[in-house]
């Protein structure tokens, strides 16, 4: 074939490939088919673009393809939640090698965690906690993706230098021996820093590509939902285990909160990581269901949101913790738009959910820029403190995303661009969060006196 045509095949079983319900082994064998038709179809006189636009339209709809596999193995939905195919989770290691590996991170981060809970003081374990638990993370996309020493030298060497940052820096303490502001800003920001270095040991170290980065925002909104599910789950068998024990006179609770949750949550992170990289297969039929759930209730809040601050009075007189909350809320809005854009099928035609997407980022937008001015209003009036300069910078960063991200989707909805340039446009800013995190943890600290 020629290479025009081979780069149409590729295409098109990156296309089938997305349909979860078809696995990895089903996908071959459909291209199989698809390319003894194209050979018949070639011996029969056409051309190699005529085969493969006819051998296409004979192979059927992909979404019946896909039901048709659904139901003739839908055994396999269930054995993959719970197996792991021999030698597919990490390019020929045996599967009992790999859960090992994952059980002993677990462990590992657990350990670390109550070490952490024994010897640092609230504060300080606060500001460490995320630098206790996400190397086992990002050291078990070490192993798997077989980072080299040097790689994983790179990795090492800014976790190593937000660290010391981290305990070095004499942080004051706030009213009533509280933490001060800045201690709590690293607290919030170093776990950003930290899930870059993350990504960085999930794509391999292939960080320029597109593709890997826009994996590594899927992976993390099924980690959320994976870790979710795992401490729901959890949760229950603790309860029911604490109300057992507590009918025959056993007092379960000393325990469960000395020992078995700070083991539990760290390794349960780290068993979700494992569970949401071996079965990307079931766990992404999840994810446009979420998205299309969740988007309009999205929106509804989103408008709520916009009219309570309108109807608020004084922009000066809005409550702080308001605006706090309005922050995190426009940031699991952005959660859930990357999420929906990592979940798309690119090379599908715009859809009425890419309307509702869009409104959904217009009315972010409005949200942002009601904040921005009630931000600049506070500031005009009461000065400058590390967190209105904090709250302020992460309000611009989602302006521009946000703002762009809605022209883009305008030109889609248009047919005057393809989806993929509103893809990159996410993988591309995504590092400025980061470096922005960097930001407030190493510069902000001095900058305001560590008060």
């Amino acid at each position: 074939m020629r290479p025009e045509v081979e780069e149409q095949i590729a295409q098109w079983r990156g296309y089938v490939h997305r349909r979860r319900a078809i696995s990895a082994a089903d996908v071959d064998e459909l291209e199989d088919h698809l390319r003894e038709r194209l050979a018949d179809l070639v011996a029969g006189g056409l051309d190699d673009d005529e085969a493969f636009l006819v051998a296409i339209k004979r192979m059927g709809d992909l979404d019946a393809v896909s039901r048709e596999f659904a139901s003739e193995h839908s055994e396999r939905l269930w054995k993959q939640l719970v197996v792991v195919p021999a030698g597919a989770a990490t390019g020929g290691t045996a599967p009992w090698r790999e859960l090992a590996v994952v059980l002993a991170l677990a462990v590992g981060a657990g350990a670390a965690l109550k070490v952490g809970l024994a010897l640092l003081p609230g504060d300080a374990l606060a500001r460490n906690a995320a630098l206790l638990v996400l190397p086992f993370v990002a050291a078990y996309f070490a192993w798997k993706r077989r980072l080299t020493a040097r790689a994983v030298a790179a990795l090492a060497v800014p976790y190593a230098a937000l660290a010391v940052v981290v305990n070095v820096y004499p942080f004051a303490a706030g009213p009533a021996g509280s933490p001060g502001a800045t201690a709590v800003l690293t607290a919030l920001h170093a776990p950003v820093v930290l899930w870059l270095l993350v990504g960085l040991a999930y794509v391999g170290g292939r960080w320029r590509s597109d593709g890997r980065r826009m994996d590594f925002v899927r992976f993390t909104g099924e980690l959320a939902i994976y870790w979710t599910l795992l401490a729901i789950g959890g949760g229950v068998l603790l309860g029911l285990t604490v109300g057992v024990l507590e009918l025959v006179g056993v007092d379960f609770e000393p325990v469960l909160g000395d020992w078995v949750l700070p083991l539990a949550v760290p390794g349960a992170l780290v068993v979700a990581a494992w569970l949401v990289e071996a079965k990307q297969d079931v766990v992404e039929n999840i994810a446009p269901v979420l998205t299309k759930v969740f988007t309009p209730l999205t929106i509804v809040m989103l408008l709520a949101l916009l009219g309570a601050l309108l109807t608020a009075g004084g922009l000066v007189d809005v409550d702080r913790e308001l605006l706090i909350l309005v922050d995190a809320i426009l940031v699991l809005v952005l959660c859930l738009l990357l999420y929906a854009i990592s979940a798309r099928d690119p090379l599908a035609p715009p859809t009425v959910f890419d309307g509702l997407q869009l409104v959904l980022v217009g009315a972010a937008l409005a949200v942002d820029a009601v904040l921005l001015t009630a931000m600049l209003t506070r500031i005009a009036e009461f000065g400058f403190s590390a967190n209105k300069v904090a709250a302020l910078g992460l309000n611009l960063l989602l302006l521009v995303h946000l703002a762009r991200a809605a022209w883009l989707t305008v030109g889609f909805l248009r047919r005057r661009r393809p989806f993929g340039a509103l893809e990159r446009w996410q993988t591309h800013y995504l590092p400025v969060y980061a470096a922005w995190a960097a930001v407030v943890v190493v510069a902000f600290p001095p900058l305001f006196a560590f008060a």
